[in-house]
């Protein structure tokens, strides 16, 4: 990424905040600000840092004076005007004066209330929503760059599942399965483990199971979600193995999560609503018999964070544009006896929708 990607990126945000009503963003330390200017503050505290962006104007950082070093080495500070602010002086009232007191901002989501509050005293005039509300395509869409290091973050987790499949299951906690997974993704290249669900038995009808002690047996179907990030970037894959070979019951269960899984993907293209998506796998699944018991949305958004608009869910009119980039992971959960789900981060392009996740999704018998 080079300041002119940065430049590019942070005048389409003022662009879609004119058009949204707004008279810019807010955009505080979390995964909006990285992105947008490529400062990544090596720690964040109570001391303000605050990207402003407003339509047909230099964006402004303003940053803790001790810090002001780093952040004028970050690539996108040539597109910035870098601004230090020092203890003792008040950086709401510094903020203010870039900022139209009458205004509407787009917010950063995780701006800490702390400074939304201290800003609002300085401008009691303005007002302020979550740019997840007012702005939900900004990171949604995402250019040919990103669309590789989201494949290079899933051909990451593809081969730690591969590595995974060898490792003994039979005997051992899912704490221990869920150590190797998160030594493996590290192993290929991901700077970041965000997540190792290892669910085993009657554990994987939970579909946000944390690894635990429980120790696993011969006969368990044991369910694997796992991701983070690699070069800045998510992965996010589920799939499901079987201790031994499976009964008729477990491997019909898997085979409609399986036919739920590849109907949804055929029916990503443009213009089709994400609800849409949504409604295809669990067509499949309630068609099955089994539609109460698949309890979650088919899937998320993935991109400098492993969940971000949009999201595929009914209610969700948002049509899909290429170059979104989101998991389909439709599953089935049957409390006290077992879970399955099936989950690849696929892109729409052009003529349809491309995995970024290309192992197998037969059920996979371990040991």
């Amino acid at each position: 990424m080079t300041r002119e990607d940065y430049e590019r990126r942070m005048e389409r945000a003022g662009r879609a905040a004119a058009v949204a009503g707004l008279a810019g963003l807010v955009v505080t330390p979390g995964p909006d600000l990285p992105w947008l200017c490529g400062y990544r503050p090596t720690a964040v505290t109570e001391r303000l840092t605050a990207l402003v962006i407003e339509p047909g104007r230099r964006p402004r950082l303003l940053v803790p004076v001790l810090e002001q070093p780093d952040a004028e080495r970050s690539p996108g500070a040539g597109a910035l005007e870098v601004t230090g602010w020092s203890d003792g002086s008040d950086p709401y009232e510094q903020l203010a004066k870039w900022m139209d007191p009458q205004g509407r901002y787009g917010v950063s989501d995780a701006t800490w209330a702390l400074h939304l509050l201290g800003l609002q005293r300085s401008l009691p005039g303005s007002a302020y929503a979550g740019l997840t509300e007012v702005l939900p395509m900004l990171r949604a869409v995402k250019d040919a760059h990103e669309v590789a290091m989201l494949a290079a973050a899933g051909a990451a987790a593809d081969a730690t599942y591969e590595e995974i499949l060898g490792v003994r299951f039979g005997g051992r906690r899912e704490s221990d399965v869920a150590a190797d997974l998160a030594r493996l993704l590290v192993e290929h290249g991901h700077s970041q483990v965000d997540f190792t669900i290892v669910g085993s038995g009657p554990n994987g009808a939970n579909p946000h199971h944390e690894a635990g002690e429980r120790v696993i047996e011969d006969g368990d179907m044991v369910v694997l979600d796992f991701g983070g990030l690699k070069d800045g970037y998510g992965s996010d894959t589920s799939r499901t193995v079987h201790v031994g070979e499976a009964g008729a019951e477990e491997r019909k269960v898997h085979d409609i999560v399986r036919e739920a899984q590849q109907a949804a993907f055929e029916a990503v293209r443009p213009g089709v609503a994400c609800q849409d998506v949504d409604r295809v796998a669990r067509r499949v699944i309630k068609a099955a018999g089994y539609g109460e018991y698949f309890i979650h949305r088919t899937g998320h958004g993935i991109g400098v964070t492993t969940h971000e608009p949009p999201y595929l869910v009914e209610g969700e009119h948002l049509p899909l544009v290429p170059g979104m980039c989101f998991s389909i992971e439709p599953g089935i959960y049957l409390p006290g006896r077992f879970g399955v789900r099936i989950e690849d981060i696929v892109t729409c392009t052009e003529s349809g929708g491309r995995r970024l996740n290309t192992t197998g999704r037969e059920m996979a018998v371990v040991r």
